[in-house]
């Protein structure tokens, strides 16, 4: 044990990660396409989570002027869908125990920290995570490992000290190039 670095930083992805957002996320961007541009449910899974709005949306029809707005409306109806998420109790477990243990808990995920709070609020977490860093802290989100580079220079650990879970390939990526151990966490 003498040559393993004590682990100073933890960080969660939160959709697919902390949570299984896919129906909510679905739901409410939806709603906020409404019938003009039409979205699926498999095709939304499959393609669009992990992913920023500004990437996916015009993937299925949105004009560049119309991003932000799409994205304002799912924002605001979000909260609406929170009964569709479920939450991944033994990860949860394990980031208690990091706590306990003297590590920062940090979330880093492409959400906006308006979703992101809202949902930690929702499950009563909120106050468990030392830090967030959402779409509106770093200018390159994931594959980028801004995100998780933020969060390491924030609290002073070097990767090494460091433990990332993810889910998606563009989350893994982006851990990945980091330089921090990376665990994909899959939700059944």
């Amino acid at each position: 044990m003498n040559g393993i670095p004590k682990i100073k930083l933890a960080m969660f992805d939160l959709d697919g990660t902390l949570f299984d957002t896919v129906r909510a996320n679905y739901l409410a961007y939806k709603e906020a396409c409404g019938e003009e541009f039409p979205l699926d449910e498999k095709y939304f899974a499959e393609h669009c989570m992990s992913r920023n709005y500004k990437h996916f949306l015009p993937e299925i029809g949105v004009p560049e002027n119309r991003l932000k707005e799409i994205h304002d409306k799912k924002i605001r109806c979000y909260g609406n869908y929170f009964s569709e998420i479920r939450r991944n109790g033994s990860l949860f477990a394990i980031a208690e125990l990091m706590k306990k243990s003297g590590a920062k808990l940090c979330i880093v995920t492409t959400a906006s920290e308006a979703n992101t709070r809202g949902l930690l609020g929702y499950f009563e977490c909120e106050n468990m995570f030392d830090l967030l860093v959402t779409q509106e802290k770093v200018k390159n989100q994931k594959p980028a490992p801004d995100g998780y580079i933020y969060a390491m220079k924030y609290f002073g650990a070097a990767p090494s000290e460091c433990v990332i879970f993810e889910d998606s390939q563009t989350g893994i990526k982006a851990a990945s190039d980091s330089g921090a151990p990376v665990y994909r966490i899959v939700l059944f």
